[in-house]
């Protein structure tokens, strides 16, 4: 996948789903997949450019598709066809070829619509308030999803102060018309946009039909219970430990991605290491306490420069010997909060994995949330925790054992 934060660089012409999309939930799913080209699959490359500086994150949890079936809350350098190399999700280095997923024309020689997703950064919300945004899916978990969905490009518009007073009009004149030459777009029906939001969904149709571009509006769904899909709703279901109304409407389960640094080392003393993972500055927190968790362990990180960009891309292989390029998955119980006993200040994210050990400082796990155990506490004494921690890892070994 061509990931740049300039429409200069970007493949033309251009097939758009176009929205925030964080989380990447169901109904964001049903927006994307009327721009993918069916030839492009979860083997086509990722490579990026353009300056945006990419945190290593975990790969997609092959088990964790779902079959609901929604629609969206759509809340509101050089290409890789002219590049020498391309960066395979095994952590090959895969020479380009005529007719692959970058290529500008299909087997038959014919000109064909790069399918491309447009969102903006940063979100727009936390340019205009000025305050932080936490995120579902921070940038690096976005281009994962994404590109194990077959998208081929995410172009990235740099949400400015310019960009935010282009009228509706003029947003799609030059924006989807003249620097992405848009011939199909896509977005859910609550789309807004332009300055002040004035644009609609059914403004951009019509402002689009003039350039003759086919604009399709995805409408909402709900899902599951009568839920609406939305990302405010996913984190609703987070942060109140509705952890099977959150992964429900995501689709999979939520995970919390990120590098092994060290810590007080308590849980070595109690019999119970942890392993502390230093997530994304971003990344939306849920609910404080206790999680029975898939874990994604990884190591051998192989980089590739893309020389006409400050990106740098790296690829996870298993931590498991002789299953390079496979990801294995351990079980496990996460903690997420303070950790009061200790009298602990900020946040933290401890996940002790059961019936495993080894070195994983400086590895990426990524923890896939199954199942909220029980809300964070304090305990009167060490002795209490170690024999609240030995239960949780005994519920969560039956819960995790039911769900293979």
């Amino acid at each position: 996948m061509w990931v740049t934060s300039s429409c200069t660089a970007a493949l033309t012409p251009t097939s758009v789903a176009l929205g925030n999309f964080d989380g990447l939930h169901l109904g964001h799913r049903q927006v994307v997949q009327p721009i993918l080209n069916r030839s492009s699959g979860p083997n086509s490359a990722t490579v990026v450019a353009s300056g945006q500086n990419l945190r290593s994150n975990a790969g997609r949890d092959e088990n964790l598709e779902s079959e609901h079936p929604a629609t969206c809350d759509n809340d509101s350098a050089a290409p890789p066809d002219r590049a020498e190399s391309r960066h395979n999700f095994d952590g090959s280095i895969g020479q380009k070829a005529e007719g692959n997923s970058f290529s500008g024309r299909d087997s038959d020689g014919v000109d064909r619509l790069y399918g491309t997703v447009v969102t903006f950064d940063p979100h727009p919300q936390e340019f205009f308030t000025g305050q932080p945004k936490k995120l579902l899916t921070p940038l690096a978990e976005k281009v994962e999803l994404l590109a194990a969905m077959g998208v081929e490009q995410l172009v990235l518009l740099p949400f400015d102060r310019e960009l935010a007073a282009l009228t509706a009009s003029e947003f799609v004149e030059e924006i989807l018309v003249r620097q992405l030459k848009a011939s199909r777009i896509s977005v859910g029906v609550d789309f807004r946009f332009g300055r002040g939001r004035a644009g609609t969904a059914v403004d951009l149709q019509s402002i689009a039909s003039g350039y003759g571009i086919d604009v399709a509006l995805v409408p909402l769904h709900n899902c599951g219970e009568g839920d609406r899909i939305s990302s405010s709703a996913i984190r609703e279901g987070l942060a109140s430990g509705d952890l099977k109304r959150a992964n429900q409407l995501l689709g999979r389960f939520y995970s919390l991605v990120g590098t092994v640094v060290g810590g007080q080392r308590l849980g070595r003393t109690i019999g119970f290491p942890t392993a502390n993972i230093e997530l994304p500055p971003e990344k939306f927190l849920p609910r404080f306490g206790v999680y029975a968790v898939r874990v994604s362990v990884k190591h051998g990180w192989e980089k590739m420069k893309d020389e006409s960009s400050s990106y740098q891309r790296e690829n996870p292989k298993s931590v498991i010997p002789d299953t390079a390029s496979k990801l294995s998955f351990v079980n496990g119980v996460m903690n997420v909060g303070c950790r009061p006993t200790v009298d602990g200040q900020q946040p933290t994210v401890e996940v002790h994995l059961l019936d495993w050990s080894g070195d994983l400082y400086g590895q990426t796990l990524s923890a896939s949330l199954v199942e909220f155990l029980r809300p964070e506490q304090k305990f009167a004494s060490l002795d209490a925790l170690k024999t609240q921690i030995q239960a949780d890892c005994d519920i969560a070994r039956s819960l995790l054992a039911a769900k293979v």
